[in-house]
């Protein structure tokens, strides 16, 4: 007799158990952690950075969870914000998972911690599929990487809470085609909402800043469609 194998189902399983108990962790103690997924170079460090000290000047407890391969320059770089970093080096490891974010909190977390943003690997593959224990899961992407992301990697985008697009400073040079890029969006995900932001300008930080307060403060995300069902990236 033969036997069908989910392997994803059977690679994930205790990551999501592990995620489940972080994120009612993190609830009890009022901790809005938001998962920040996109491929390298698409400004995410930068816009974090900037988001970090738009919370602070407006009293919100922020901090951030970066992640990369090797080096601690994203965290260098955020530090200046003037809000908590820690640096989660994975060795390698082309996507965060549930046990890591978790040991990477304890004794390091300020208690008085509203907001956690966590910098995932720069990845669009592997990261889609592990839950971190967020409550907001963000996906980012610049109008420099073409129109046609949102196609190209239907679980990062179709599973994600909130689209962000960066770099629009960069549109008109790039030929960037907006109405493209939204329908390319709206096939994977129908009714997700679309901030477009700029780090250079300050464009849609504040915009990005109150849709994660809004859901620090009780505003149910946005639910995908594929949230509950995505399939595995080809690796």
């Amino acid at each position: 007799m033969c036997r069908s194998v989910d392997l994803r189902q059977s690679a994930t399983a205790k990551n999501d158990g592990l995620a489940a108990a972080l994120r009612a962790e993190l609830s009890e103690r009022g901790v809005t952690a938001v998962n920040l997924m996109s491929s390298p170079g698409s400004g995410k460090t930068e816009l974090l950075a900037r988001v970090l000290r738009r919370a602070l000047e407006r009293d919100v407890p922020a901090a951030a969870l970066t992640a990369d391969l090797a080096t601690e320059n994203d965290a260098e770089r955020l530090a200046r914000s003037g809000a908590p970093v820690r640096q989660l080096l994975t060795g390698g490891l082309c996507h965060l998972e549930a046990a890591q974010v978790r040991g990477h909190l304890d004794g390091w977390l300020p208690p008085d911690t509203g907001l956690l943003f966590v910098e995932n690997v720069g990845n669009l593959v592997c990261p889609a599929v592990y839950d971190l224990g967020e409550a907001l899961r963000v996906v980012l992407m610049a109008v420099t990487e073409g129109e046609d992301k949102p196609v190209k990697y239907p679980t990062a985008f179709g599973t994600a809470q909130l689209v962000v697009l960066t770099k629009t400073d960069l549109a008109a040079p790039a030929a960037f085609d907006n109405a493209a890029f939204t329908d390319h969006v709206r096939r994977v995900n129908p009714g997700v909402e679309i901030v477009r932001t700029c780090a250079r300008t300050g464009e849609g930080v504040d915009t990005l800043l109150d849709h994660v307060l809004a859901v620090h403060t009780g505003t149910v995300p946005h639910l995908p469609l594929m949230a509950a069902t995505a399939p595995a990236e080809p690796r």
